[in-house]
């Protein structure tokens, strides 16, 4: 009980406000030796985005808190000391297991949801981004409470004995074929999850759009953070026509933000893995492709001629790579769409709302932008999460403390008043159950015509 009042849950979201503040110089400097990532990027997306979580969500805990009050049925109208609400549990002990590729955000945004919703927790971040794992272990915890939060490091082997045991949630950022492996790990145990998986996001540009703006807002998305983005377009879908007015603007956009040797430039990161280097195989360069294996460096590239049966095309991309596959119409790229997984996010260019508001409603995927790429994100009025393949389960704002919160259906109701229990009760009779049927019945509002 003690992670339940709700000065306990400001003081511990309070602290990681100060963890951020304290810590600012060492978060960059990590992330900057894991994954070469700028200043700039490091702020805005690990410390200005979960601060924005922080704000958002200290300034509406305590509404959320509140119980809610639902409708009564019309059988207890007039008991006023029948009340029936919806309470805000907490689960108990929740696991967070968090991705390399931004080690702040994706361990603490769900964190703040599992405070304020009066949780404890224990927090994996991963081994893969070193310095940002020690950073977490060895600061973390001194700005909470040591009862109720700890850290864990370590690699494969220790998570797979961490999850052995029994949480009473389990929160997983990161791949599909992990993601089953975490999911069957808590099906012994019955714990629900929530899944953030990523996946190969298309994004369609039409032949009606600015392709200077497109080029520019998808180049962004793609090259951000070195291409290591769950929701960064994975690739492009266009006519041929398009392409060819793209490539020169793909091109200009990434001189514009890199300068000619983006290698040189300070504002573009390096990745973490070895395996994306193969991917450069499927189709051909036209724009980047250079490579340096032991700076961990990949250029900001983009192929063409890439068909859906290249290895580009089969796992989501953790590089700065963007391919681009031709199509003849809107028809055919959001056919190609749905015969695939649904994404995490899909992408819509176009100048006309009649083809992105087309895209939107003939597609499914966890989350959708139209005419940008990524800023739905930095939204924590919105949901975000998967679908399907992509993930389950949703948070930032109020959907990480819904997440972690169990809706408890409750009543409660006076001694008094038996009477109006009378008809419920043995011996029965077709005239009990008459009145009974009408104090029940929940009447339907409107009709509803099917055309």
């Amino acid at each position: 009980g003690k992670t339940r009042p709700m000065e306990y849950r400001v003081a511990q979201l309070e602290a990681l406000g100060r963890f951020l503040d304290d810590k600012k110089q060492q978060i960059m400097d990590a992330t900057a030796s894991d994954l070469g990532k700028a200043p700039f990027e490091t702020e805005l997306s690990e410390i200005l985005m979960c601060k924005n979580e922080l704000h958002e969500t200290l300034s509406n805990l305590s509404r959320w808190m509140k119980d809610e009050k639902v409708d009564r049925i019309l059988a207890v109208q007039l008991d006023s000391a029948f009340i029936p609400f919806i309470r805000k549990d907490p689960y108990g002990v929740v696991l967070i297991i968090a991705p390399w590729n931004y080690p702040i955000h994706l361990f603490l945004v769900p964190l703040i949801g599992a405070i304020a919703a009066g949780n404890c927790a224990i927090i994996k971040p991963s081994e893969v981004s070193k310095k940002t794992e020690t950073l977490v272990a060895e600061a973390l915890p001194s700005y909470l409470d040591k009862d109720c939060f700890a850290v864990v490091t370590g690699g494969v082997q220790e998570t797979t004995r961490l999850l052995e045991n029994k949480f009473d949630y389990i929160f997983f950022t990161g791949s599909p074929p992990v993601g089953r492996i975490v999911m069957t790990a808590a099906a012994k145990h019955l714990t629900p999850v929530t899944l953030e998986l990523g996946g190969k996001n298309p994004c369609y540009v039409s032949d009606t759009c600015d392709v200077t703006n497109v080029a520019r807002r998808v180049a962004w998305g793609r090259f951000f953070n070195a291409g290591q983005t769950c929701i960064a377009p994975d690739y492009l879908l266009c006519t041929l026509e398009m392409q060819e007015k793209l490539l020169p603007a793909l091109q200009k956009a990434i001189n514009d933000f890199y300068g000619p040797n983006p290698r040189e430039s300070p504002d573009f990161g390096r990745i973490v893995s070895d395996k994306q280097f193969q991917l450069l195989c499927s189709g051909r360069v036209a724009i980047g492709g250079q490579t340096d294996e032991a700076e961990r460096y990949i250029a900001p590239t983009v192929l063409v001629d890439v068909q859906p049966s290249d290895a580009v095309m089969q796992e989501e991309i953790f590089g700065p790579i963007l391919p681009i596959i031709i199509i003849t119409n809107m028809d055919e790229a959001i056919d190609f769409i749905n015969s695939r997984e649904r994404p995490l996010a899909i992408y819509a260019f176009s100048s006309d709302d009649k083809v992105v508001n087309r895209v939107l409603e003939r597609t499914s995927s966890g989350g959708f932008c139209g005419n940008d790429t990524m800023m739905h994100v930095t939204l924590p009025s919105l949901p975000f999460g998967g679908i399907g393949n992509s993930g389950l389960g949703t948070h930032h704002g109020k959907f990480s403390f819904d997440t972690f919160s169990h809706a408890r259906g409750c009543l409660k109701r006076g001694m008094g008043q038996e009477p109006l229990n009378a008809p419920r009760y043995p011996p029965y009779s077709q005239r009990k159950f008459g009145i009974i049927q009408a104090a029940l019945k929940t009447a339907r509002v409107s009709d509803c015509t099917l055309l």
